[in-house]
């Protein structure tokens, strides 16, 4: 048997189909997933006792199982999610001032070890199947219906969680489908998904072909000398390369890539450092956002002070980016970016 949350549409269309059920019946039972959060084939009564009983036979729909909820005092909550073979991950959701930012995980733990980020000190598990990325959505939803809030509040995704999305490019693929799929699946709008890659090159192209999803890169230097030493998958796919990848990204006219650059003390936040970083994605459709590194124990890296952070930001402005100095949310439970790492406190 098979968790259903693994199937796109799609999926479910053929599985149907090969067994002479009509197509159609995808639609239904993808609404008694992820609109009326269906825990059981039986619930759902317009289906015939037959075809539920068919499904019953080959499929399970299964939540995550919650071990923890930490609270934030800025409202943040961060979910740490037991799955069925014991491994954890987590998920993070930000108020934001008239929705919510769900941060999604797309692999238990990270093998790109990335130098400034906490997810990578616990090494890389597996990666995720479409279901346990499904369910963090889905999950989080129903939760803000126990909340008796409503769910739509919930607009935008962000794959900035643990792991690399691009890594696990085709079961991400399937999710985003899933995702997206405005007539019956989760219904989000494309324009607020997200999915950042720390320079996963081979399918920076190919995710803009797939999918009409953002695209967010990690940067964090302005030459591959400190990027190597910040962030060894530039010594496999370096600046170059990179950048000529986010250039000719497949993308709408209006939309821009957004760059995340973690600033941090006496390593990548001189004025020097904002005037390559000007100069090198001057060529690209670019926003890019600044973050002052969030700090964590026996962390190697410090945040800049406030004024070197505003004079970073003030070159860049100068030259015309759209830029912002990002406020991470949740670093007092360790649920603010580079802080993830999935284990009982």
């Amino acid at each position: 048997m098979e968790n259903i949350l693994n199937f796109t549409r799609n999926d479910l269309v053929g599985w149907l189909d090969s067994n002479d059920i009509r197509p159609f019946r995808a639609g239904q039972i993808f609404k008694w997933l992820y609109i009326r959060q269906a825990d059981a084939f039986e619930q759902m009564t317009d289906l015939s006792k037959e075809m539920r009983k068919t499904l019953e036979d080959n499929f399970y729909i299964q939540r995550l199982i919650l071990d923890e909820k930490l609270v934030s005092v800025d409202g943040t909550e961060k979910f740490l999610h037991r799955l069925s073979d014991g491994q954890h991950i987590e998920s993070v959701l930000i108020p934001e001032k008239d929705h919510f930012t769900l941060c999604v995980s797309s692999q238990v733990g990270c093998v790109q070890n990335c130098q400034f980020c906490l997810t990578a000190k616990g090494g890389f598990i597996r990666n995720l199947n479409i279901s346990e990325m499904i369910a963090q959505i889905r999950d989080a939803r129903y939760y803000l219906i126990q909340k008796d809030l409503d769910p739509k509040k919930l607009s935008n995704i962000v794959f900035m969680g643990m792991g690399e999305p691009l890594a696990n490019y085709k079961n991400l693929v399937k999710a985003l489908e899933i995702i997206t799929d405005s007539d019956y699946g989760l219904k989000f709008s494309s324009r607020r998904v997200t999915v950042s890659t720390c320079g996963f090159v081979p399918k920076i192209t190919q995710l803009g072909l797939d999918t009409d999803v953002n695209l967010a890169v990690s940067l964090n230097a302005t030459t591959d000398e400190m990027r190597s030493r910040l962030m060894p998958i530039n010594k496999k796919y370096p600046l170059n390369q990179l950048l000529e990848a986010c250039r000719t990204f497949t993308m709408k006219p209006r939309k821009k890539i957004t760059f995340e650059y973690i600033l941090m003390k006496g390593v990548n936040d001189t004025k020097e450092d904002a005037l390559k970083l000007a100069k090198l994605l001057a060529p690209i459709k670019a926003k890019i956002n600044l973050i002052p590194f969030n700090e964590y124990d026996n962390s190697d890296f410090k945040r800049p002070s406030k004024n070197q952070i505003s004079e970073f930001l003030q070159v860049l402005l100068d030259r015309d980016f759209t830029a912002i100095t990002r406020k991470s949310k949740g670093d007092d439970i360790l649920a603010a970016c580079g802080q993830l790492k999935a284990k009982l406190y």
